[in-house]
């Protein structure tokens, strides 16, 4: 695939107004959020939750693509139809989560390093003859006491780096996501200087591998205070560091940035991304890839009762989406 190609592929992902929806929990973590609303974590209780999500009514009107898990992609609709081309058909693209996870850093207690690269140049290409158009891994980096430290950052970008190479060999657009954890009582200022140095560290490694800027999209964590931290930043602040922070350390070549939720409150993510955008503008458009933040009350919802609730749960996921759509756009309000 050319760079036009890819290029115009990560566009679309970005394109005003929409933005990704993230449901490529690995079976371990859905099992998790079903556990905590009473669902058995089965193969076909996890395919007719993601049917829900998918085939919301409109969705395409807000999200430009899904990112899946590895099962995910493979499953139908309960009538036969590929999850694959049901997105295809509305406009949606579909992406692929390919990284296996977090392991220990040997040498740095504490510390992660993400795993994968043996094999994934076959494993893209099986998912690009599977109907994937872009792909994700996520990098890991913890605040902590004497951490993070530079080989940590240095490994995963690293990482994500030849990751992103081979994606855009197999033809696929890599979102690149170094996540730096809410994890801890630091302040704003101390995730500032860490988001700085990861974002860094992440754009020296993609250029020494000859990723191609234009055909590539960087997943973000906001500037934000640890979860633990006593004095909370306000919405504005996290939007000022986040943005400044960006500025400093994104060329303005990439096509578009999503931000992950990382934690936060279903309305908090989305007044922070509207915070931003109501700065603008910026050199890249500045949208959204959550998960949580777009799925919980929905889950929940449908959980009661998963065929009863199962158009209501949608329109809860459909309220999500147009919500963010409106906070990429810097439109949305809380009674929006």
């Amino acid at each position: 695939m050319s760079i036009e190609q890819l290029e115009s592929i990560a566009q679309a992902m970005v394109a005003p107004g929409k933005g990704i929806i993230a449901i490529d929990e690995s079976n371990n973590t859905i099992k998790k959020r079903f556990d905590a609303v009473g669902v058995e974590n089965t193969e076909e209780h996890r395919r007719a939750y993601r049917e829900m999500l998918l085939t919301t009514p409109g969705l395409n009107e807000h999200i430009s693509g899904a990112i899946l898990f590895d099962e995910t992609i493979r499953q139908s609709t309960k009538a036969g139809v590929p999850f694959t081309k049901v997105m295809m058909d509305n406009g949606i693209l579909p992406g692929i989560k390919v990284d296996k996870g977090p392991f220990p850093l040997a040498g740095f207690p504490g510390e992660v390093v993400t795993e994968g690269l043996d094999g994934l140049r076959d494993r893209l290409n099986e998912y690009a003859r599977l109907g994937a158009k872009f792909a994700k891994w996520r990098a890991v980096i913890t605040i902590g006491e004497d951490m993070p430290s530079s080989t940590c950052i240095d490994a995963n970008c690293h990482a994500l780096a030849r990751y992103a190479a081979l994606c855009q060999e197999a033809g696929l657009v890599p979102m690149v996501e170094p996540e730096v954890l809410m994890d801890g009582d630091h302040d704003i200022d101390v995730c500032y200087d860490v988001t700085e140095a990861t974002l860094r560290s992440l754009f020296a490694s993609l250029y020494e591998h000859n990723v191609m800027l234009e055909g590539t999209i960087l997943k973000a964590s906001m500037v934000l205070s640890g979860k633990d931290c006593p004095e909370q930043a306000n919405i504005d602040e996290v939007a000022e560091a986040t943005i400044r922070c960006l500025k400093t350390t994104v060329p303005a070549a990439l096509p578009g940035i999503v931000f992950l939720s990382g934690g936060q409150s279903d309305e908090q993510a989305t007044a922070h991304l509207n915070a931003m955008n109501q700065m603008g503008p910026h050199p890249w458009p500045l949208s959204f890839s959550y998960g949580r933040a777009m799925q919980q009350a929905a889950l929940k919802l449908w959980a009661k009762d998963m065929t009863g609730n199962f158009a209501a749960a949608q329109k809860t996921v459909a309220q999500r989406a147009k919500e963010n759509g409106l906070a990429a756009l810097g439109q949305w309000s809380k009674a929006a």
